[in-house]
């Protein structure tokens, strides 16, 4: 192996962390993938394919799987965590509890934890103490892992509160296919990444009731809106959502067949039940558990949010999805550009 290549340990084997897996393997580092299942384990190891999770692709040599955590960690330098937000703080736990000197770490999961309020780099810091925690970064970005299986061009973007810790993960997967910029909005780039999940949500209960382009259109021009004022709120730099992480994820996740996100929501729109939907999709749909951890944030920011509430009450009130829209739609009529205005008054502020 050259003096430019590692070791990198990928926790998780979804679509996602598969689909990294085969970025960091054309680049020839070494990758350690950990999963829980052996048969997978077998699969990917003896076949080179992950059926389940991305049907179709060949997965080289040079990727190999292990069940045991301590094993995949061995040799490692970075560790990329490809969980769902709902298992962070477990892996991050048993990640401390295993190695012994600091590691960098780049998550690529999207969301927010309800109740406390956390993006996913603050979960991680909560479980994995300093003096373990070389660095940390965040790979966000309008990237279907199916498209990044078939090496179809993909951009991406990386950020950290070390900038040159952001760098050096951009040139980990940086290649011909997977172009990776650098941001070092942190909080734009993680709050982005996460609220366009309840935007598409939402783009796929108006596909389901049948609503058209237009509607979802506005859904998707408007739920910009929503992220931005929430973003500027919280920190982040309103620039931000006008880049990958925001418009370019907001797009492909509302409008794409392979979004998981937009999948529930056509579904709720078709008049399937939420526990139905969850129980057939197969993977975490990362949006619902996010739609309530931005319920709450609106209400603690006293921000406005009519898309969010409104699928927060479809989810969580048993409010119809039709009866929803319609109160959207009826909401009282404002100016468009009251929303820059407010976004622009909110950043001299905090100037």
């Amino acid at each position: 192996m050259d003096n430019d290549k590692e070791t990198v340990a990928v926790i998780g084997a979804g679509s996602w962390g598969t689909a990294l897996a085969l970025v960091l393997a054309d680049n020839e580092h070494r990758v350690q993938l950990w999963l829980r299942n052996k048969e997978q384990q077998k699969e990917i190891n003896e076949q080179r394919t992950n059926s389940k999770y991305l049907p179709g692709v060949k997965l080289p040599e040079n990727i190999q799987a292990y069940v045991s955590l301590e094993d995949a960690l061995e040799g490692a330098e970075t560790v990329i965590i490809a969980v769902p937000s709902e298992a962070i703080r477990e892996i991050a736990k048993d990640i401390a509890a295993i190695i012994a000197k600091p590691l960098t770490f780049v998550h690529v999961s999207k969301g927010i934890e309800p109740d406390t309020h956390k993006r996913i780099s603050e979960m991680i810091e909560d479980e994995i103490p300093s003096r373990l925690l070389k660095d940390l970064v965040v790979l966000s970005g309008p990237s279907h892992a199916e498209d990044v299986g078939e090496r179809h061009p993909t951009t991406v973007t990386v950020s950290s509160k070390n900038m040159k810790a952001a760098q050096k993960i951009q040139d980990l997967f940086m290649n011909k296919h997977f172009r990776v910029y650098t941001n070092p909005d942190l909080i734009g780039v993680e709050i982005g990444g996460a609220l366009k999940n309840i935007i598409a949500l939402a783009a796929g209960i108006s596909d389901g009731l049948g609503y058209g382009d237009n509607a979802k259109a506005a859904l998707i021009t408007r739920g910009l809106a929503e992220i931005s004022r929430l973003g500027t709120k919280m920190g982040a730099n309103p620039l931000t959502f006008s880049g990958l992480t925001g418009i370019g994820d907001l797009i492909v996740t509302c409008t794409s067949v392979h979004s998981r996100n937009w999948k529930a929501g056509n579904l709720l729109g078709k008049g399937h039940k939420l526990d139905e939907v969850l129980e057939n999709m197969g993977m975490v749909v990362e949006g619902v558990r996010t739609t309530k951890a931005a319920y709450q944030l609106a209400q603690k920011y006293k921000t406005n949010m009519p898309i969010t509430e409104a699928l927060y009450n479809v989810l969580f009130n048993a409010v119809n999805p039709k009866d929803a829209v319609d109160q959207l739609m009826g909401r009282l009529k404002k100016h468009e550009m009251e929303d820059l205005v407010g976004i622009l008054s909110e950043q001299m502020e905090q100037r």
